[in-house]
Order: C-alpha cells, then sequence, then structure tokens
C-alpha cells in the first residue's frame, strides 16, 4: 500500500507567505474598497531594465529561427553567463571562482531547498534565529529535524543561534558543533550585515570543525558599507567549507523571470565525497537549465549600462528603506536594518505579538509585513517590513501608520 512522506505532516501550519496571503484575502474580501499596501513579502514592484529587456527581447527573436534555436540548456548553464559571474562576481572581488563551480537555476529559493539533498539522513543543521523559513522546512521534510513543539517554536534537533539585539543580530558561534551552519547576510529578515572579520570567525571555526557552510548571499547587492563582504569566498579558507546561493531577483528584478545560481568550490571534499560532483549529478538528473532566453538576461546584467541599472534599482529600495526607517524611528518604533538590506525590522509595541501587531497593521491601518515569529522563536515580538513597494507607496504606508 501506497505510503506518504510523514515529515511532511510535521510541518506546523502552511507557509509563512502563504499564511499572510490568505489572511490578507479574507481581509481584502470584508474591505473591498481598504486599498492595501503590501510591504511583507519581499517581492520586488520596480520593472525590468533597459538592457534586460533589450536583451529579452533578442533572445526571442533567435529562438524563432533554426540558425540560432536553443533546446536544452548546459547542465551547469551557459558558458557565457558562468564565464561572466567568475569575472565579475568573483575574481573582481579578488575570489578564486571558477566558472565550472558555478552552477545556474532558476531562483536562490530553489537551490536553499534542494541543497539539503547532499546531505546525510542524520546531519544536525544550525540555523540564525530569526531566518528564512526554507532552510528550516526543506530539512523537516528530509526528517532531520527531530519533533517539534508548538510552545517554542522549536525543533528538537535543530540548533537554534539566536540573533538578538544583544549581539545586533549576529549570531554567536554555536557552543555545540553542527554539521551543516546556514548562514544569511545581509540577513533576511533582520537586515543585519555581518563583517569580514567576523565571517572569517565562523569561517575558522566550520574548518577547525569539520563544518559545512551554505551562506545565502541573495542581499549583497545592497551592501554600503566597506567592511562587510559581497561573498563569503572574500575570507582565507572558504572554498574548504562553504557553499553560496545569489539571485538575481532581489538586485536585478528577476522575480518574475526566475534566475539565480549556486557556487559549489572542488575543494568541498568530505571523506571520498566530493560535493562539486554530487550537485552536478544532482543538477544533471533533476534539473533542465534555466531558459536561454532568461541566461540572455541575466548576462546583461553584467554590460556597464546593465551594471548602472541595477544601481539604479539598489538605489531605489534603499531610498526607500531609508524612508521607512527614519518614518518609523521618528514615530518612536525602536527599529533596526535598512543600511545594507532593503529589510526594516522592528519591535512591536504595547506588549503585542508579532502576529497581534500584523493584525493591528491590517486593520488599523491597511498595511501588511511580516510577523518575526514567522521567521522563528527569537523573531517574537519583531516585524518585518520589506522596502520593495513603490516610493509613492512607502509614503503613503508612513502617513497611515502615523495616523494610527
Amino acid at each position: 500500500m501506497f505510503r506518504v512522506n510523514e515529515n511532511y505532516l510535521k510541518l506546523p501550519g502552511s507557509y509563512l507567505f502563504s499564511t499572510i496571503a490568505k489572511k490578507v484575502a479574507a481581509y481584502s474580501e470584508e474591505h473591498p474598497d481598504s486599498g492595501i499596501i503590501r510591504l511583507g513579502i519581499g517581492d520586488v514592484t520596480q520593472p525590468l531594465t533597459e538592457p534586460v529587456i533589450k536583451a529579452l527581447h533578442e533572445a526571442v527573436d533567435e529562438m524563432a529561427s533554426a540558425e540560432t534555436f536553443h533546446g536544452y540548456a548546459p547542465d551547469l548553464g551557459y558558458a557565457f553567463l558562468r564565464d561572466t559571474i567568475a569575472k565579475e562576481d568573483f575574481a573582481a572581488r579578488g575570489c578564486d571562482i571558477k566558472a565550472d563551480e558555478i552552477f545556474v537555476s532558476d531562483g536562490a529559493k530553489c537551490d536553499s531547498g534542494n541543497i539539503q539533498e547532499l546531505f546525510a539522513p542524520d546531519t544536525k543543521i544550525a540555523v540564525c534565529d530569526p531566518v528564512y523559513p526554507v532552510y528550516v522546512d526543506s530539512n523537516v521534510m528530509a526528517g532531520r529535524t527531530g519533533d517539534y513543539d508548538p510552545e517554542t517554536g522549536r525543533w528538537s534537533s535543530v540548533i537554534y543561534m539566536p540573533c538578538t539585539e544583544s549581539n545586533g543580530f549576529v549570531a554567536d558561534l554555536p557552543e555545540e558543533i553542527p554539521d551543516v551552519i546556514y548562514l544569511c547576510f545581509p540577513n533576511n529578515p533582520t537586515g543585519a550585515a555581518i563583517t569580514k572579520t567576523r565571517l572569517q570567525e565562523w569561517v575558522d571555526f566550520a574548518v577547525k570543525n569539520g563544518c559545512l557552510i551554505i551562506y545565502d548571499a541573495a542581499y549583497e547587492a545592497y551592501i554600503s558599507e566597506e567592511d562587510v563582504p559581497h561573498s563569503i569566498y572574500e575570507c582565507e579558507g572558504a572554498k574548504n567549507c562553504a557553499i553560496e546561493i545569489r539571485s538575481f531577483s532581489k538586485n536585478a528584478g528577476f522575480t518574475g523571470v526566475r534566475l539565480g545560481y549556486t557556487v559549489v568550490p572542488k575543494e568541498l571534499v568530505f571523506g571520498n565525497a566530493s560535493l562539486h560532483d554530487m550537485w552536478a549529478r544532482r543538477h544533471g538528473t533533476k534539473y533542465n537549465g534555466a531558459p536561454y532566453i532568461i541566461q540572455k538576461a541575466g548576462v546583461a546584467c553584467y554590460t556597464e549600462e546593465g551594471k548602472a541599472s541595477i544601481r539604479g534599482l539598489v538605489s531605489y529600495y534603499m531610498k526607500n528603506a531609508k524612508t521607512i526607517y527614519d518614518g518609523l524611528k521618528d514615530m518612536g518604533y525602536t527599529v533596526y536594518g535598512g543600511v545594507n538590506s532593503p529589510y526594516i525590522w522592528l519591535k512591536t509595541t504595547d506588549g503585542m505579538s508579532s502576529w497581534e501587531f500584523f493584525d493591528y497593521l491590517l486593520s488599523r491601518a491597511g498595511v501588511v509585513g511580516t510577523p518575526g515569529s514567522g521567521f522563528g522563536p527569537s523573531g517574537e515580538g519583531y516585524f518585518r517590513i520589506t522596502a520593495f513597494g513603490s516610493y509613492e507607496n512607502t509614503l503613503k504606508a508612513l502617513d497611515r501608520i502615523r495616523s494610527i
């Protein structure tokens, strides 16, 4: 008789952002004229830039001719994109990453969820708390996380590394040695960044203890401070302990066209197993590659015009971030983030829980954010607001909150 993977049944409720969508939909149905402003899900709002649109049109025209038509993409991605990534994202920062260590995909979320397929069933994972839910949920589905305690919001077999005001929302090295460490900087949801000195401590810890770091650098384009590294491979020894995941979604606005990549250095050998070779095998078996059209759009991001247009997008969203940060601070809220990240992390008021504050803003101001508790137990009492809305809606949202 057929049996299901019962690990899925352990997941509490639905995915965080699905729950938000259901709540917003219900409110909208009851209040059709409310004009909800959505600053919750980290989806971009500005259109694709001219260099990207031009590349998309040219690639579509190529697909209309037998001489320039492209079918299945190479397993790792087209060389024209991987070579450019290696040069522009890594060599330009002094990182020795080869093109064949770069695996092009349809986005960082998929890679963040799929990378756990390389881990042994009894792998012990460590996560920052609060954290992007995909890291934990994908390991729950694989049966690695033990039992869930609804009272504490914790899984029994997961090592939680609290990110709080006291440590500047940058986790301390864990006392218990994990097998895999998930790090995300600039951080989603807190907006915190890590200095190169602190990141080097994590790399040294991983190398010393035989740990693997999964480093999510999806927001590196938003870094503005000099002492904050854009890649973990800027740290000595990182190629021996770290996989890095990147995205075109938040810097170039590709949330709707989907493109990302993962770096798996050849130095990552544990026992007799090469993680590079294993990921290549997994990629070849389960994935047919990001479309040629999208990869052509991706490489357009690295032209001089493309880089300038991305700086424009990042600047637009970071203007929103500063506006939100300053506006909420002027209202008396305690706020963090918004400097190296498009996320504002604020304390809830009047003893409200994260979900109570969500309902409060939705019902009183028609503004949607994300409850901090949805990212982990240490997120309780906090709330995430994204700067990815339009500038006009950002100002409108602040006016509504100010009037409560």
